[in-house]
């Protein structure tokens, strides 16, 4: 899919080139990664005992042993019996909403807690994060602050505050960061509001929330996109791209005839059809799944065994694990009658990805993570990779999903997302196969992004 329409930008600035292990300078000297099975990320066979070398913030080189020559004054680090990924990228998360166990607020969206995210995100591999909408302005500050090197963490991308509808989606209190257009005008004011802004990408939402709320018009979407896709960035001159939140397959039908570009969560309410199905293809139309999103609301409830280990509770708020790990949570979540909603939402999103994958529509990866208390940042990034192995995809497919495919997603495939030399040098490594197992890619002994070397998540993989 090609991000020409799509507001790019570099994070390979000098200063945030890459620091030497964890002392805090560039590493100017080239390392060579020796010996580690590579998954590059374009989908093809990884390449065993293979090499990667890195100067700074890029790749320099990739291939295999004797294939590619090793720089005379290079630190060469042994990596057999492990295998390397591209670091992960959400196309869909959030930033700012939520602290710990408190929900959505704009007294959340502060520097520290953002700073806090965007460092467990890095922890757990995710490199990228397009914060897809309910952002508040102050985040274009610290996209500035990363690029300059004084803000670590993973990389931002911001769809600005997007496009709600009063009394609906998004259910969140928060009247400074979400524009809610009560006709066409209003939406066409508020586009170009954000695209003076610079965003990455654009964001809408059309859901009734299970019949709850009211939903945005047909004529104040159609305003909007119209107005997303004729703004010319000054930088690149190219129209924005808008991505929109989803339930109903008619509402995705509608927002594909009126041009989306981007379908950010699952169709939950019936099996897709192929007229669906064929608008997609013909859109080259990503479609993020988010199936994390609908298992979050009802799994914890449940206690599988990942609940019990290091990786998931390092994500996790304290009180937030006392609370899900009570008896009488489970007892009011059995008893709550959106449990078996988000369930029934939950098997139709499997179903569809499923349907999607094998009628060749481009499938991308965010989890919705950091919208709500439940969905954990950089945990719930290798839970849905998981996710979409159940579904019915590869292993690699699902990798591919998280790396390649996401970065043309967030518009930034020039930069990132596979293994190439030219590319930032983001990465994880691992220390087991995650084509035998996608579970292994939680069984992280090192993240490297922008060239520096950062811990992993306290995990009995991790020591």
């Amino acid at each position: 899919m090609s991000s020409s329409r799509v507001r790019s930008f570099s994070f390979g600035l000098a200063a945030f080139a890459g620091f030497w292990i964890c002392a805090g300078f560039a590493a100017e000297k080239p390392i060579a990664f020796s010996g580690a099975r590579i998954i590059d990320g374009n989908g093809g066979p990884p390449i065993e005992n293979g090499i990667l070398v890195v100067t700074g913030d890029r790749i320099d080189a990739v291939g295999a042993i004797g294939e590619i020559p090793i720089p005379k004054d290079a630190e060469v680090v042994d990596l057999r019996d492990r295998t390397v990924i591209p670091g992960l990228i959400s196309a869909h998360s959030h930033l700012g909403l939520v602290n710990g166990a408190s929900g959505a607020s704009p007294d959340n969206y502060t520097r520290e807690n953002v700073s806090r995210q965007i460092g467990q995100y890095e922890r757990y591999g995710v490199t990228a994060v397009m914060s897809l909408g309910a952002n508040s302005d102050a985040l274009y500050g610290w996209r500035d602050e990363q690029r300059q090197g004084r803000m670590p963490g993973a990389d931002i991308f911001t769809a600005d505050r997007g496009l709600g509808v009063a009394g609906g989606a998004p259910p969140f209190p928060l009247p400074t960061q979400v524009y809610r257009p009560a006709n066409p005008e209003e939406a066409r004011v508020a586009v170009r509001e954000m695209v003076a802004r610079h965003p990455d990408l654009l964001k809408l939402w059309l859901d009734d929330l299970f019949g709850k709320a009211p939903k945005m018009e047909p004529e104040i979407y159609q305003a909007a996109l119209a107005e997303a896709h004729a703004a010319i960035d000054e930088a690149h001159r190219s129209g924005y791209r808008v991505a929109a939140h989803v339930f109903y397959l008619g509402d995705a039908k509608a927002l594909l005839a009126a041009g989306i570009d981007v379908i950010a969560h699952s169709v939950r309410d019936q099996p897709v059809d192929e007229q669906f199905i064929s608008a997609m293809k013909a859109r080259h139309a990503p479609y993020i799944a988010t199936l994390s999103l609908d298992e979050s609301q009802f799994i914890y409830a449940e206690h599988p065994a990942w609940m019990d280990t290091p990786f998931f509770i390092a994500a996790v708020a304290p009180e937030l694990l006392e609370k899900w790990r009570a008896p009488e949570y489970a007892q009011k979540m059995q008893a709550n009658p959106a449990t078996a909603r988000n369930k029934a939402a939950f098997a139709m999103a499997r179903r569809n990805v499923k349907a999607l994958h094998d009628a060749g529509v481009t499938l991308s990866f965010g989890t919705d993570s950091g919208a709500m208390p439940t969905r954990l940042a950089g945990f719930e990034e290798h839970r849905e990779l998981q996710l979409l192995v159940e579904a019915g995809l590869t292993p690699l497919e699902a990798i591919v999903c998280a790396t390649r495919t996401a970065a043309e997603t967030i518009g930034d495939a020039e930069h990132r997302g596979t293994l190439v030399a030219g590319k930032r040098a983001d990465f994880l490594i691992l220390q087991a196969n995650p084509l035998d197992y996608i579970h292994n890619t939680t069984k992280i002994e090192a993240v490297w992004h922008g060239g520096r070397r950062v811990s992993p998540p306290e995990s009995p993989n991790s020591k």
